[in-house]
């Protein structure tokens, strides 16, 4: 290193290259006073990159519903969201993208995407329980997509797997408007005493602040300005921007977080994620309406000849940013020491507001915290919105151009092999759901359920979105998705309590792209209220398009359920011969932008189908409570590909013991919109015979149409004279689809 630091000239063209407006470089001058040197350039351009600062968004998140009696947390204000759920404990979780870094480099992408989100949650004092993921891909006939499915699994599973957390649910989708830009969302749930809620704050002028964890490397320089922009064909050459995860790393971290939080040694702690040092340090004084001081080169690095910027704007994996109560430094370096990890003193809190950085006594960059951040000084825009023309068009549909002379049982099997419907075995068998033994329910249900330890309670969790309903019309499609999230919550025996998300759209200054994104937060907002299910927090992920389109608008929706006694949980697959299956909901002649559509004749079109957000409320309500009065043996909801997808579901989805079905439906509609038509708010339930008169009693008082369609068998699969199928047969075509299609990897 040398004594005297030249930062190299501030230039137009640099100016341009970071990615400001004219108007944004100007307001960087009218807070400095002065011209940005070159540090402070690099830490503008991350700080109110659309990554880190949701400038295009903010004003439209604060609209979603964000208080709850037992929030421990507010969207936003620390590092994940936490709900208190009794006995002296708290659910912490959140869910976030990996988008970019996923297209360029699919392994090393997705993983620090988990080891990230998995940081957010250790990082509030919790030890995280589980993992989720939403994943969206083009179609898997092209090699290109076929080569990202397997480096995304194999990178969420290697690393889930290595730390030790148990992946249980998730989505995975194909489209060919995820061509080119794939969709990551990694979602991370962990448990911690209610009353140990570490924040993301510094503050208590003197107080050390510490770096903890790994070294510094040039790995992830300017990932969060790759994170907002489009991807382009010199994305590809961006891949320095790709942080590179050590999980084995992060397993000592979580421990020596733990530990110190534990003892009550901190003030308050962050995760280095996007933006790295300069985002902590930033975020953490703001927060504690403090100043921070740091010495830039006493940062621990495992590369030659770093400079101040490349230092300040590396995302390195597995790091954090602490402030130390004073006197108590000796006590966090022992735990790191003997954890292996390096902890070293970089600075400390002051009064001026100021986050300051020096060079071996020089100052470098000298910046008001405040205005770097999000809910401070960060630019905040209200984009221009334009209803797209297409959205006039697609409604559109003649029901007369597609036949119902149709040969039934081959469209059910063709249905249940389709990427969107098989069962992903393929995706979920490369992940360890099982590790640390609390899992009751793994993937292939409605929702994952983990056991609460010490308690009688169980955790409930799910991740949901119909992007293709979002595409046609993002509000109904925006509350769809916390409708299914919630209804697939109740089906497993729980409450739902809140829920994080995922906005993952287009590039926001494109105004058709900016009408959906408002139109979805506007009908996520309608549904979150409806359903008492607060926004704890979450990610917006903007300019997730390629040179040919936008991915369709997708609202992914992080979901938590509390089932009050393990005895309530409920699986999807019907259990017993003779028990007695019916419908909750209506059949209605709806064939709108359907999977069956979709599938069968590689079309979107038709209206989305219709919500009554009352109405699923009222079902979903009393649902819950026959299943906490014992009267369910199985609930599984009707969604992608509708009702007989979601019977089939309910005979074959318990691969060790399938179960046959006779369906008898009087439903004097098209067959099908019988069978494929995704109408809302239904359910499939089952019960012992001798309870069938209690369910019709219950939901009759509930005024909730219930519907005795059949019972369970132990051979075939029959629907009305329209289906009737063996079960090996069905098995087959759902269990083998995906593996056959991924055997194509070269």
């Amino acid at each position: 290193m040398s004594d005297k630091y030249i930062q190299p000239e501030v230039t137009q063209e640099m100016v341009d290259t970071h990615g400001f407006t004219p108007e944004e470089y100007e307001k960087i001058k009218e807070i400095l006073g002065r011209t940005p040197n070159y540090t402070e350039l690099g830490i503008f351009s991350v700080m109110w990159s659309e990554h880190c600062s949701y400038k295009n968004s903010i004003a439209l998140l604060k609209t979603l519903p964000r208080d709850g009696e037992n929030l421990l947390a507010k969207a936003g204000e620390e590092n994940a969201g936490a709900v208190d759920i009794g006995d002296g404990m708290a659910v912490v979780f959140k869910i976030e993208s990996h988008n970019h870094p996923s297209a360029v480099e699919p392994y090393q992408g997705a993983a620090t995407g988990v080891g990230g989100i998995l940081r957010d949650i250790f990082t509030m004092g919790a030890r995280p329980i589980a993992a989720l993921n939403s994943l969206r891909f083009g179609s898997l006939e092209n090699p290109r997509v076929r080569y990202l499915v397997d480096g995304v699994v194999r990178g969420i599973g290697d690393y889930g797997n290595s730390f030790g957390v148990p992946t249980v649910a998730g989505e995975v989708y194909f489209d060919e408007c995820y061509t080119g830009n794939p969709l990551v969302n990694a979602m991370a749930v962990g448990i911690m005493k209610s009353d140990r809620v570490a924040s993301a704050t510094a503050e208590g002028v003197g107080n050390p602040i510490m770096i903890v964890g790994s070294k510094t490397g040039r790995d992830g320089i300017h990932g969060a300005t790759f994170a907002s922009e489009e991807l382009s064909e010199k994305s590809e050459s961006q891949r320095s921007s790709v942080q590179v995860g050590d999980p084995f790393t992060e397993k000592l971290l979580v421990e020596a977080t733990l530990e110190i939080i534990d003892k009550d040694l901190i003030v308050g702690i962050q995760d280095m994620g996007a933006a790295g040092i300069t985002c902590s340090c930033s975020e953490m004084s703001a927060k504690g309406e403090s100043g921070i001081e740091i010495d830039i080169e006493k940062v621990p690095v495992r590369e030659t000849g770093m400079i101040p910027y490349e230092i300040l704007l590396s995302e390195s994996q597995e790091r954090m940013l602490v402030c130390v109560k004073k006197g108590r430094e000796a006590e966090v370096s022992e735990i790191f020491d003997k954890w292996g990890l390096d902890s070293v003193i970089i600075g400390k809190v002051t009064d001026d507001k100021l986050m300051t950085v020096k060079w071996n006594g020089e100052v470098v960059s000298q910046i008001p915290s405040d205005c770097l951040v999000l809910g401070g000084g960060a630019p905040v825009y209200h984009r221009e919105t334009k209803r797209p023309a297409y959205m006039d068009e697609i409604v559109k549909i003649n029901l007369d151009e597609y036949s119902t002379d149709r040969d039934w049982n081959e469209t059910l099997l063709t249905m249940l092999a389709s990427p969107n419907i098989c069962r992903k075995d393929w995706v979920f068998d490369q992940y360890d759901s099982m590790v640390r033994t609390n899992t009751s329910v793994g993937p292939g249900s409605d929702a994952a359920i983990l056991r609460l330890r010490k308690t009688n309670k169980a955790l409930a969790m799910t991740t949901d979105c119909n992007a293709r309903y979002c595409y046609v019309n993002p509000r109904l499609g925006g509350q769809s998705a916390v409708a299914e999230a919630a209804r697939n919550i109740v089906c497993s025996g729980a409450k739902p309590l809140a829920i994080t998300n995922c906005l993952n759209f287009g590039n926001p200054y494109k105004p058709e792209i900016y009408y959906g994104f408002t139109e979805a937060v506007g009908g996520m907002g309608d549904a979150c209220r409806v359903f008492e299910t607060p926004v704890t927090g979450g990610n917006v992920s903007f300019y997730n398009e390629d040179p040919e389109r936008a991915v369709f608008p997708t609202p992914t929706i992080g979901m938590i359920g509390l089932v009050e006694d393990v005895n309530h949980i409920t699986t999807q697959w019907f259990k017993n011969d003779g028990d007695v299956i019916f419908l909750l909901g209506e059949n209605k002649e709806e064939l709108g932008a359907s999977e069956y559509l979709h599938t069968i004749y590689k079309t979107t079109k038709g209206a989305v189908p219709a919500l009554d957000l009352q109405d699923e409320k009222k079902m979903q309500d009393a649902l819950l409570e026959a299943i906490q009065n014992g009267l369910i043996n199985s609930a599984h909801d009707t969604s992608e590909g509708g009702l007989a997808v979601a019977l089939a579901e309910s005979a074959i989805s318990n691969h060790e013991a399938p179960k046959g079905a006779d369906i008898t439906l009087d439903d004097s509609i098209r067959p099908d919109a019988l069978l494929f038509g995704e109408s809302q708010s239904r359910v499939v339930i089952s019960c012992s015979a001798s309870d069938a008169e209690k369910i019709e009693s219950h939901f009759k008082q509930a005024a909730v149409q219930c519907t005795k369609i059949g019972t369970v068998t132990s051979e075939r699969f029959k629907i009305k004279n329209l289906i009737d199928l063996p079960l090996d047969t069905m098995t087959e075509s759902f269990y083998g689809s995906l593996n056959h299609k991924m055997e194509k990897v070269s």
